[in-house]
């Protein structure tokens, strides 16, 4: 058998995120940009005064993609230390500038430098991932925006709204995480040029105490990296706080992914829509006829996983001893690259979900009408005060029939006698004609309609306009 067939294997990579982002935390990824720190602290530091000459720097560029992940992993086993198997094997490499790799830096230099710039690049699939979605629930709400259908309460028949609004309360929730994500980004920061406590003081050393120099070394390193910010102070390792903010922002896009899935599933239930099924897909192995909301479901559980993540997160932000501790290190290994790989398959889903959902207007209408005699039951009082009756005389009229309506439909299974009721009760002031108008005329939505073309017109649409060209082009999901 094949050995990778008899090894575990990573289902986030494997089956759910995309390959764009899994390339985002691949090691090839990870150590081309390592070498990027190196090229752009050696190049300040030579653009600043000190001995490297344009051969090493031309020789440092040269090898900064080809990756020898051979002699990385001998050197790993050799000296049981990640950054100087880095350094010994670019070195090798680069036998003119092997004397000034890492020139005053420590190892945090690189390994915090290079997370924050791939937390970055993933921030940024991210963002158009979820513009993505956006932009097709919006379609959705728009087309569905005067499709009258049964709202609920506590999962009970309430107030009718329509699909459409329905749609925009999820589409508000991401339009919240999307000006968090916005807001994050706008602020985004690597670590720059800190030294082994934060201090700066190899740094100052190497430059003979010129504080203005080390200053500029700071600020060109991270322009020469793409940033125009930087922590301003740092211990050894950048706030593990920042660790937080991205797994809080990622967490509450999968908060918001969840609550749009549940109901989903929810509607599936009652047959109003159905998610993408496809032509040969199999619903059960036992049970043939079976369309599971399977694509729901999958959503749903990598979002737990991810907001149980959160966690550890803010675990390790607590628990940093002074300028660092090594505690946090394998664990940020895990929950921050695995936290983007599982959003971004939600995300991928979510989109999925909403291009491919198929809508059913009769079935929708259906459930409307079932439950219509209960919802006009407010109106028929008001109405029937208008009339001259007396309120509470009518509202005990109409608790009396829906008591019985409910207990006949439940144990009987019979369709709702509401409105016959009434027509037959003195106290109420309507014929069967006249109720059956109230109900099934009137409109109870309310704003509905207007609420969705207003939100899209005054919210979402100046977003889509304004990064029409951001959208990240359709997924595929891979099972």
């Amino acid at each position: 058998m094949d050995r990778e067939k008899q090894q575990y294997s990573n289902p986030l990579i494997e089956r759910y995120a995309s390959p764009e982002m899994s390339s985002i935390f691949s090691d090839a990824n990870k150590f081309r940009t390592w070498r990027r720190c190196w090229i752009a602290l050696a190049e300040a530091e030579a653009e600043l005064g000190l001995s490297i000459s344009e051969q090493q720097l031309a020789e440092l560029r040269a090898k900064r993609d080809d990756i020898n992940f051979e002699v990385m992993a001998g050197k790993e086993r050799e000296l049981r230390h990640d950054v100087m198997a880095g350094i010994h094997a670019y070195g090798e490499q680069c036998p003119t500038a092997k004397g000034i790799i890492h020139l005053g830096a420590t190892s945090c230099f690189v390994t915090d430098n290079t997370e924050l710039i791939q937390y970055h690049q993933a921030l940024e699939l991210v963002r158009s991932r979820l513009l993505r979605v956006i932009s097709e629930l919006a379609g959705f709400a728009e087309n569905h925006r005067s499709l009258r259908c049964l709202g609920y309460t506590h999962f009970q028949p309430a107030q009718p709204t329509t699909l459409g609004k329905r749609a925009t309360l999820w589409l508000q929730e991401l339009m919240i995480n999307w000006e968090d994500l916005e807001y994050l980004l706008a602020g985004y920061r690597i670590r720059g040029a800190k030294g082994a406590t934060g201090t700066q003081d190899s740094f100052l050393k190497l430059f003979g105490g010129d504080h203005e120099k080390v200053k500029a070394l700071d600020d060109r390193i991270c322009e020469k990296l793409g940033f125009s910010k930087r922590f301003p102070v740092s211990g050894q390792t950048y706030p593990r706080l920042w660790d937080s903010r991205i797994m809080d922002c990622l967490k509450n896009i999968c908060q918001s992914a969840h609550k749009f899935a549940v109901d989903f599933r929810l509607m599936q239930h009652l047959k109003m829509v159905d998610e993408p099924f496809e032509e040969k897909q199999v619903g059960s192995s036992a049970m043939a006829y079976k369309r599971n909301p399977m694509r729901c479901e999958r959503l749903c559980s990598l979002a737990r996983y991810v907001i149980t993540q959160v966690q550890a997160a803010d675990h390790t932000a607590a628990n940093q001893w002074f300028e660092r501790t090594l505690d946090d290190s394998a664990g940020r290994r895990l929950y921050l690259p695995q936290a983007f790989l599982a959003g971004d398959a939600i995300l991928l889903i979510y989109a999925n979900v909403v291009a491919g959902a198929r809508v059913y207007p009769t079935m929708i209408a259906r459930l409307l009408e079932e439950e219509l005699p209960f919802l006009a039951t407010e109106t028929i009082i008001m109405q029937g005060v208008i009339r001259g009756g007396n309120r509470q005389v009518l509202h005990e009229a109409v608790r009396e029939n829906a008591v019985a309506a409910a207990r006949e439909i439940k144990e009987q299974g019979s369709v709702n006698r509401l409105l016959e009721k009434l027509a037959r009760d003195d106290r109420i002031p309507f014929d069967l004609e006249q109720l059956k108008e109230i109900a099934f005329v009137s409109d109870f939505s309310g704003r509905a309609e207007s609420q969705v073309e207003e939100y899209l017109r005054a919210h979402v649409q100046p977003v889509l306009d304004e990064n029409r060209d951001s959208a990240a082009t359709k997924g595929d999901l891979r099972v």
